[in-house]
C-alpha cells in the first residue's frame, strides 16, 4: 500500500517502512508527524485519488534525522568583463520514516 502526500507543496510517494527525505521542518528527532494532505492512495489493485485531497486519509511518520545535501557550487561568469562569482550551496533535508497509511480503498 502506498500513498502520495502533500508536504510543503511537493509530492511524495509514501510506503509504510520505508523513509524519505524531505525539505527542512522544525520537528525534533523522534517526533511524530501527521501528514493529512494525501492526495492518492493506492494498495495495488484499487485507488483512490482525491479532488484534490482525500478526506480522512493521513500518514504517520516519525522524524529520524535532520542532514545537509553535499554542497554544489554556483558559479557565474561574464566573458571580457572580469566579472566573477563563486557561491557554495548546502540544502537542509528532514529524513523520515513512514509508520502508518489511514485511508480506505475504494473497490
Amino acid at each position: 500500500m502506498y500513498a502520495i502526500v502533500d508536504i510543503n507543496g511537493k509530492q511524495y510517494r509514501a510506503e509504510e517502512g520505508k523513509y524519505i527525505d524531505i525539505d527542512l521542518v522544525s520537528q525534533e528527532t523522534g517526533a511524530a508527524i501527521k501528514l493529512d494532505k494525501v492526495l492518492l492512495v493506492s494498495d495495488g489493485a484499487n485507488s483512490s485519488v482525491g479532488q484534490p485531497l482525500i478526506e480522512g486519509a493521513s500518514v504517520t511518520a516519525k522524524v529520524l534525522n535532520n542532514f545537509k545535501s553535499k554542497k554544489i557550487i554556483v558559479y557565474k561568469m561574464k566573458p571580457k568583463k572580469g566579472y566573477r562569482r563563486k557561491q557554495g550551496h548546502r540544502q537542509q533535508y528532514t529524513r523520515i520514516q513512514i509508520e502508518k497509511i489511514d485511508a480506505k480503498v475504494a473497490a
